[in-house]
Parts: structure tokens; C-alpha cells; sequence
């Protein structure tokens, strides 16, 4: 039996970039941390008698004999790549709700394919994980995401990833000062919209993106360096960062209509009106998560305002996909 323990991501700058309709033109760009909220998957190889060779359990629990009839997608293209043939159980559970902007589905998939490597007897790195895990949610089940959630889970802690249109990622893992690390956290908040969406529906409207929109990525993969330099440099004031956001998230809800809405933009007027420096909708839009940048002694007054919300307290994760048990 293997159990893996796989982080979610918070996106920072550059989203838009690392999907194939961008980066085939131009190498995109995305700069993303992750945080001490998990998914956990559980591949058990059933041994002895079994009245059905695959059981997932999920949202529903499925007892199937053939693999094709799996409805689960990510579980059944991933026993399919792997070639799994033999009697399994897969369980899974989490820190979050589904479709909700931490890339639930990514880091169940980079969750998922670890595990299986596993059950093989294989050592993959994060690399080839993420990669597989990719593949799978991109090019086999033809989603309309990125390719970010899937490096940002695997890898774990703060990166920068390039995506090159020969599909090849340059993964640069960012050390951030520990005075940096800890400002970060005392100066942003997270709230749950309640409103759930499917982020392949969202960002369907950009995967043919016009002219218009491939400027505006642009615009977002160029505050990657700025930010990047913010975190890195000792000298770079924080609150900078809060400002960028602020401007990234107007350019990121012009791309298009279904990324906002009036109940969001309430909550981000709302936000900004309390003292918040800037934030954003994670992930595609339209629900989820908001992270906020704001300091510590406004922070009270924000929760007040958003009571209706909850509030996520979390830290960051710095380890990545990891394999927590395995007999």
C-alpha cells in the first residue's frame, strides 16, 4: 500500500502563460508557491480473493472489473498509461473542497501518478511526475489548463517554471529569505468564496486566445521578474508585491467575462476599501479562493467585512509530492 501527501498551489504572477496556446508562440512565464493544504491518495494492491479487479472511492465509490469503465477520468487514463493490471483500490481525501482555485485536480493527478510509479517499484522525480501527470489532464483528457499546477504540486515550495513550445519546463526553485517567508505570511489572507467552478469551463474562453488576450498574458508573465526580485532581494520592500497584485488582477479579469463577477468584484472593493494592497482570484476564476495582501492590523477589520467568507489560515509548503507510507 502507498499513501502520497501532495500539496495545493497558490498562483502568484504569470498565469495564462503556461498553457500550449501561449507558450508555442512565446515561452510563458509563472511564479507559484505551495501551501500546507493536502490531498492524500491511497493506492492499495489487492491482494488474496476480489469480487471486482478496480474499487475507487471518491465522491462515489465505483466496483469495476474493466478499466474503460472506470468513470473517475484521472484515475482511469492513469491506470491505463501505467498499464495497471492487476487488482487495486484507490482512496482519496483532502484538506479543501474540489474546484475551488489550489488546483485540486492537478494535485490529485501528481498525487495519483506518484503513487502508481510506486506501487511499480519506480523512483520518479518530481520532474517526471509532473510531467505524466500533465499529459494526462492536458493531452489525454484534453482540458483547457495549464501546465503550472502540475509543477507547482510536485515540486512544492516557491519556483519560477519557463514552459518552452518543444514542452520541455526550466524549474527554478526560489531559496526566500526566512524574514521574507514569514512577512508573506502575516501579510496574506485567504477566504473561500463558496462558489465552486470547473477551471477547464473557465479558461476554455482563452485556449484560442485572440491578440488582445495574448497581450494581456504577456503583461501578466511580465510582473514574474518584479516579484521575483521582491521575494529574493532582502532590501525589497513587501508591500510592493501587494501592489502588483492589485494591478494583475485587473488585467487578469479583462481577459475575460467569466473570470469575475459582480459579487466578486464586491469583496475585492470591499478588501481594498479596509487597507488590503491588492490580491486575486486564484487559480481560473469565477469562485474559489481570494488571496488577499494585507497588513497584520487591518487584517481583523477584512474578516469583519468578509465574515460571510471562510477564511483560510495556512503556511507554505516547502517538500513537495511526498510518499508518506508505503508497506
Amino acid at each position: 500500500m502507498i499513501i502520497t501527501k501532495t500539496p495545493f498551489r497558490i498562483s502568484f504572477a504569470g498565469g495564462g502563460s503556461d498553457i500550449r496556446s501561449y507558450y508555442s508562440k512565446k515561452p510563458g512565464k509563472v511564479l507559484t508557491s505551495t501551501i500546507d493544504k493536502y490531498i492524500y491518495v491511497i493506492v492499495k494492491k489487492q491482494l488474496g480473493i476480489v469480487e471486482y479487479k478496480f474499487r475507487v472511492n471518491w465522491s462515489k465509490t465505483e466496483f469495476k472489473n474493466s478499466v474503460d469503465k472506470i468513470k473517475h477520468p484521472i484515475v482511469r487514463e492513469s491506470l491505463k498509461y501505467f498499464k495497471i493490471n492487476f487488482p487495486i483500490e484507490i482512496t482519496t481525501f483532502a484538506d479543501i473542497p474540489a474546484e475551488t482555485g489550489l488546483a485540486s485536480s492537478s494535485a490529485f493527478a501528481v498525487g495519483l501518478v506518484h503513487a502508481l510509479f510506486k506501487i511499480q517499484g519506480k523512483n520518479p522525480t518530481k520532474y517526471q511526475i509532473a510531467n505524466i501527470a500533465a499529459k494526462i489532464e492536458v493531452d489525454i483528457l484534453k482540458r483547457n489548463i495549464g501546465k503550472q499546477d502540475h509543477f507547482a504540486c510536485s515540486f512544492g515550495g516557491f519556483n519560477k517554471f519557463i514552459f518552452y513550445k518543444n514542452e520541455k519546463v526550466k524549474v527554478t526553485n526560489l531559496i526566500l529569505p526566512k524574514k521574507k517567508i514569514k512577512k508573506l505570511n502575516n501579510n496574506l489572507q485567504l477566504f473561500y468564496t463558496s462558489i465552486k467552478r470547473d477551471a477547464s469551463k473557465v479558461l476554455s474562453k482563452q485556449i484560442k486566445p485572440s491578440q488582445d488576450q495574448l497581450l494581456k498574458i504577456s503583461k501578466l508573465k511580465n510582473f514574474v521578474e518584479p516579484i521575483y526580485k521582491i521575494f529574493m532581494q532582502a532590501d525589497k520592500n513587501i508591500n510592493l508585491f501587494g501592489e502588483i497584485l492589485n494591478q494583475s488582477w485587473e488585467i487578469k479579469k479583462s481577459l475575460s467575462s467569466v473570470i469575475s463577477n459582480s459579487i466578486l468584484d464586491k469583496y475585492y472593493k470591499t478588501a481594498i476599501n479596509v487597507g488590503a494592497l491588492g490580491g486575486k482570484i486564484l487559480g481560473a476564476g469565477n469562485g474559489g479562493f481570494f488571496l488577499f495582501f494585507i497588513k497584520k492590523n487591518n487584517q481583523k477589520k477584512l474578516e469583519k467585512k468578509l465574515d460571510k467568507l471562510k477564511k483560510l489560515d495556512f503556511n507554505f509548503d516547502f517538500s513537495g509530492t511526498q510518499i508518506m507510507y508505503e508497506k
